[in-house]
Parts: structure tokens; sequence; C-alpha cells
């Protein structure tokens, strides 16, 4: 969700040659679940990852978690299932890569697969909240 590129010219190419596309990364490093919603947790990815730090949980990107999360609950999901339906709302998208730290993170993610429509309005109110961020 945070990284909208493949969507412009690699999802399509993945379609016009019949191949599936793999998402790295579609909780972004954690950012769109539920663990930096009340700010950054001691011992968190966040404090020790090379990859993600501090300065990227700003007021706008956490605003935005927020709001999707809000969105999330809305449909009866937590933000990372959520998240990954949103990958995998799109036929091109033939799975998507998580790394889970427990049995319970991976069931979590799984529920992701459940619910993959979304509605025009759903798929509106995600575009402008990920415009704000």
């Amino acid at each position: 969700m945070l990284t909208r590129e493949p969507e412009n010219a690699i999802l399509s190419q993945a379609s016009d040659w019949g191949v599936g596309f793999v998402a790295f990364s579609p909780l972004a490093q954690g950012l769109l679940t539920n663990r930096y919603l009340n700010g950054i947790p001691e011992g968190s990815r966040m404090t020790k990852s090379r990859f993600l730090n501090a300065s990227v949980l700003t007021e706008n990107i956490l605003s935005g978690i927020q709001l999707l999360n809000d969105l999330a609950a809305q449909r009866g999901q937590s933000l990372a299932e959520m998240s990954l339906a949103w990958n995998l709302r799109r036929p091109e998208v033939t799975s998507v890569i998580v790394g889970a730290s427990s049995v319970a993170q991976l069931e979590c993610n799984l529920k992701g697969r459940e619910n993959t429509v979304f509605t025009a309005e759903e798929l509106q109110t995600i575009d402008d909240i990920l415009a704000t961020m």
C-alpha cells in the first residue's frame, strides 16, 4: 500500500504476459499492522532495524495508518488483514511475502485472504488516505 509503483507498470505487464506477481513486504516492515498505532514500542523492529527506523513514523504516516486502521475495523478486519487483502484483491498478485515471528501473526496474516473484495468507496478512501502519507 505504501509503495504504489508496481501498480502502474509491473502489474499491467504481468497481466499482459499472463504471469503472477509476488508482493514483498506488503505490511511495510510492520507499519501496516497495529504495532505502531500508539507510537514505537520498546524492543520493536523500529528500534533496532536498519530498514525501518523511527524517522519513518512521521505524523502524516501515523495519522494515515490510524485512518487505515479505522477503515479496516469497519470492514471487520485488522489493519494487517486489510493491507494483505488490498494486495491480494488484484488478480495479478498471486502471493505476498510476509515475515511472521509467531504462529499467531501467521494466523492473522492468513485471515487477509478471507475478504479481498473492496467497494469502490473503500478503494477511494484508501487512495485518499495514502495520498496524504
